[in-house]
């Protein structure tokens, strides 16, 4: 027995080292995207960085929208449940990976049987003892074909693209974060510039109804101040409804109250020198967590196809088991008790029906399928970049532009007062200057948080930054789980 159990570790060192593979070669399929980002007028201005994305941390200097980055990252109920998906898969590969080790139980029982005297040889009734102590292996497979090393290497990838998951979430949680807090910044200024707008109205509609009862203007004149303040009420309430949304919307992103000290009072800017990282398409993306996520799903499958392949060798397995018995349970552990068993086992598939056959071809469809969602991914972030690099390219044109418009109205809208006051022109005037200062400053502040925006999201789209400070328990062990993996 005692020589039994030293060849048991030998055989299973054996198994684990040297193993075979039947997992197709991998390669990475090729980037089916351009070999350079988009050029022409609307790319522009467009800046380049030399040097990679920053994270977060670096990219978002306002104090306040950090902490409430961070209060989101910790309190984000989607997010929690993307890291304990992680630590899920970790679990669920390790007890995949326990399967190259064999699994020895301790077993102890006691046997008491009676037999009556007319079944006895003797004549007599006789009772009988057997009692057993042993160590046993259950069914143990030598990996000779890489069957249980393909299956572990699919579920080491399934958890490597559940991490890439989490990064995905991470960033896409991070950019829904930073465009919440800045369009509850730009409703806030409308709400602003609303209620500024009701009182002038109001102030109007009423000077209008004094003019109206002095004859100084007609009926239409005071309709269309009437209207005037009929709109800009409905402008504010709506406004408050949009600045309520937001605070309810960003409440439930953040998984909790924000405190009003970290909230921004009027639109936000956000600037970064230059934001896309030098080197071709297929390079820079492939630093986007979901594209990574996808080229671990992608060898998932592949590895998948070398257990398919190994179900049509045959499979070796080892049962053991040694340890002592007695019919006397004081002479269990004495000289003379020892037994002991080894029986080594092969199967060989004759015939399934075509079921290995059809497992392979299923296993062989699902690799297609992921190259094809590969494909897909990158694609997707290539045109997620161009249209970000698009609208980088123009938006200080359109800002400018607009800023400019905004300008001449208010201009136009001070010289119409003026005139009017002058009796050099007439009410119908003012109102409809009064109406282009009014949308034109509605349109600036939207530019604004357009400008903002378009740089968060020209940043998640290339990925987020290259590095993820963020690091939970189970994420510092992802080297010592890519090293196990290797052993």
């Amino acid at each position: 027995m005692r020589k039994t159990f030293k060849f048991l570790p030998l055989v299973a060192a054996l198994a684990l080292t040297g193993c075979m593979s039947m997992a197709p070669s991998y390669e990475r399929p090729q980037a089916p995207i351009l070999n350079a980002w988009p050029t022409g007028e609307a790319y522009a201005d467009a800046k380049i960085n030399q040097q990679a994305l920053p994270d977060w941390h670096e990219f978002f200097t306002d104090e306040r929208l950090r902490k409430v980055i961070e209060l989101t990252l910790e309190n984000n109920r989607d997010y929690r449940v993307a890291m304990l998906n992680v630590q899920k898969m970790r679990y669920a590969y390790n007890i995949q990976r326990s399967e190259f080790l064999p699994s020895i139980s301790g077993v102890g029982s006691g046997e008491h049987s009676g037999t009556p005297r007319t079944l006895s040889a003797t004549g007599q009734d006789t009772v009988s003892h057997v009692y057993s102590a042993n160590l046993a292996m259950a069914s143990y497979e030598l990996d000779l074909f890489g069957r249980i090393r393909s299956l572990s290497d699919e579920a080491l990838n399934q958890y490597f693209a559940t991490e890439e998951a989490r990064k995905s979430a991470r960033v896409t949680l991070i950019a829904e974060t930073a465009n919440l807090w800045l369009q509850l910044g730009a409703d806030r200024t409308l709400l602003a510039f609303a209620k500024e707008t009701l009182d002038s109205q109001e102030k109007s509609y009423k000077l209008s109804e004094a003019s109206y009862k002095a004859g100084a203007i007609n009926l239409l004149e005071l309709n269309q101040a009437k209207q005037m303040y009929a709109s800009a009420q409905a402008s504010y309430a709506s406004s408050q409804r949009a600045v309520a949304q937001d605070m309810n919307a960003l409440a439930l992103l953040v998984g909790t109250n924000v405190p009003e000290d970290l909230l921004p009072n009027k639109v936000e800017v956000v600037t970064l020198a230059g934001v896309l990282p030098q080197g071709v398409p297929s390079e820079v993306l492939l630093n986007r967590p979901d594209i990574a996520q996808a080229e671990y799903t992608l060898l998932a499958a592949n590895a998948d196809i070398g257990a398919a392949r190994a179900n049509f060798f045959p499979r070796i397995t080892l049962v053991a088991s040694g340890g002592t018995g007695s019919t006397e349970l004081d002479d269990l552990f004495s000289g003379g008790t020892r037994l002991w068993s080894f029986a080594p086992s092969i199967s060989l598939p004759i015939f399934t029906g075509g079921a290995n056959w059809a497992t392979l071809r299923v296993s062989e469809t699902e690799r297609d399928i992921a190259v094809a969602d590969y494909e897909k991914a990158i694609q997707t972030a290539f045109r997620e970049v161009a249209d970000a690099l698009a609208t980088e390219g123009t938006i200080e044109r359109e800002l400018k532009a607009t800023q400019d418009y905004a300008d001449a109205t208010k201009k136009a809208y001070e010289l119409a007062q003026a005139r009017y006051r002058h009796g050099s022109e007439s009410f119908l005037t003012v109102l409809d200057s009064q109406r282009q200062y009014v949308s034109a400053q509605t349109q600036l502040a939207v530019a604004q948080q357009a400008r903002a925006m378009s740089l968060v999201t020209l940043y998640k789209a290339l990925g987020g930054g290259a590095v993820d400070i963020e690091k939970s328990a189970d994420q510092k062990s992802d080297s010592s789980v890519q090293a196990k993996s290797e052993a």
